[in-house]
């Protein structure tokens, strides 16, 4: 592992490790989704043969009925019964999260609330690469379900067999999506935001994807809705004398299997610091700090996607967290667990944005709206309010608005 020191350029660079996207593949994205926007689904099946090396035509760019019930004899029957537990799982934890509407009345006769609605149609990409992302299906769908969402279109690359994976396929199956595309990459946040024949435009896109899937995010926000701008992930430990190394030390490898996955080790420990600091099969980052509250503190400065609490009171410790993506406690209860099976989604925030936002939840599929209602007698106590604002900003006619209706 690498060592730094808290305020050296290595840690500095850590911090605002933060990948804004390249020039040259901000505009081959931007020529894709100007290809898309124009062209539409012949620019997809263009794009799908380039990137993906596969010629997947117009017509059978949507998976068929015929499609998914195959998908189901390409996979072990037990791993369906797997899936079934972990939905149940991730059910359990959504429907906490449930908001509800509300209104609160004054004497006066004003009435003031607001009302939750789901968002209509939502898009959901989900990687599919070197191996199919198939817990990114339920992590993503299920809390939109939850919420309410009627229209949910699922893309994924095609395989060489010019399908989807079929375990893509049987757990978009399992949780009732039945619109769902053979299309990844750029093209596919591109066909999502603005729509063609073939895929009807979204509300919102949700899920990871590479660099170009990214980058296409940034792109056509504002067009549409999207979650978040996720990075490499990442995991931060913070461990001490309590902690066990082998826990530990499998717990930074796991993280390596990913793409430029980010680990980092913060220890006030010698024990830790010096039985991992030279380890040669842990790619990463190690800091020595002089307590755990200097380690809460490089932390909170860093904001990971994922906060291991190896320590003997990690509850105790968690409340001196302010900005992590997810915080997991003690030592049985690596990040895996997170990944998979626990329940909340593993969409988090990634390159220190946990400082500002907030992972994939169920809020994230609901929009709320204000509502408002006044008497004729609460409109008159309020109007010379009224009056002196819009005279200060000269809005003589919002003024007029009300006043016609106090005569």
């Amino acid at each position: 592992m690498r060592q730094i020191k808290v305020g050296s350029g290595a840690f500095n660079n850590l911090v605002n490790r933060r990948d804004q996207g390249k020039l040259r593949l901000q505009k081959k994205v931007a020529n894709i989704i100007e290809g898309v926007r124009a062209e539409g689904d012949k620019a997809v099946a263009r794009y799908t043969k380039r990137f993906d090396g596969v010629e997947v035509p117009r017509k059978d760019l949507k998976v068929t009925e015929a499609e998914i019930s195959g998908a189901y004899q390409d996979i072990k029957p037990e791993i369906v019964n797997t899936l079934k537990k972990i939905i149940r799982n991730i059910n359990k934890f959504y429907k906490n999260q449930l908001p509800a509407s509300w209104m609160i009345s004054h004497e006066s006769g004003i009435k003031l609330g607001e009302k939750f609605e789901p968002i209509e149609r939502v898009g959901v990409y989900v990687p599919s690469g070197t191996v199919p992302l198939v817990s990114s299906v339920y992590m993503t769908v299920l809390p939109a379900k939850i919420a309410g969402v009627k229209e949910i279109a699922l893309v994924s690359p095609p395989n060489k067999y010019k399908t989807i994976d079929p375990h893509i396929l049987v757990v978009a199956n399992l949780l009732n999506v039945s619109e769902i595309y053979k299309v990844g990459g750029a093209q596919a946040i591109a066909a999502l935001a603005f729509g063609t024949k073939t895929i009807p435009k979204v509300d919102k896109i949700v899920g990871p994807g590479n660099e170009y899937v990214t980058e296409a995010k940034r792109q056509v926000f504002g067009y549409c809705d999207i979650d978040m701008l996720a990075g490499p992930s990442e995991v931060l430990i913070i461990a001490n004398q309590h902690a066990n190394v082998e826990f530990i030390k499998r717990d930074l490898m796991a993280q390596a299997e990913h793409h430029k996955g980010l680990s980092v080790l913060v220890t006030p420990s010698k024990k830790v610091f010096n039985a991992l600091k030279s380890d040669p099969e842990i790619k990463g980052y190690i800091i020595k700090v002089s307590n755990l509250d200097e380690a809460c503190d490089v932390a909170n400065i860093i904001a990971p996607e994922h906060l291991q609490l190896a320590v003997k009171d990690p509850a105790r410790l968690a409340k001196r967290i302010k900005h992590a993506g997810a915080i997991f406690l003690g030592e049985y209860t690596p990040v895996a667990l997170g990944d998979y099976v626990a329940g909340p989604s593993h969409v988090l925030p990634t390159g220190g944005t946990a400082r500002y936002s907030s992972g994939l939840n169920l809020r994230s599929f609901v929009k709320s709206s204000h509502v408002i209602e006044y008497s004729k007698k609460a409109l008159s106590e309020s109007a010379s309010w009224v009056r002196d604002l819009t005279a200060l900003e000269q809005l003589e006619k919002h003024w007029n608005s009300v006043q016609i209706r106090c005569e």
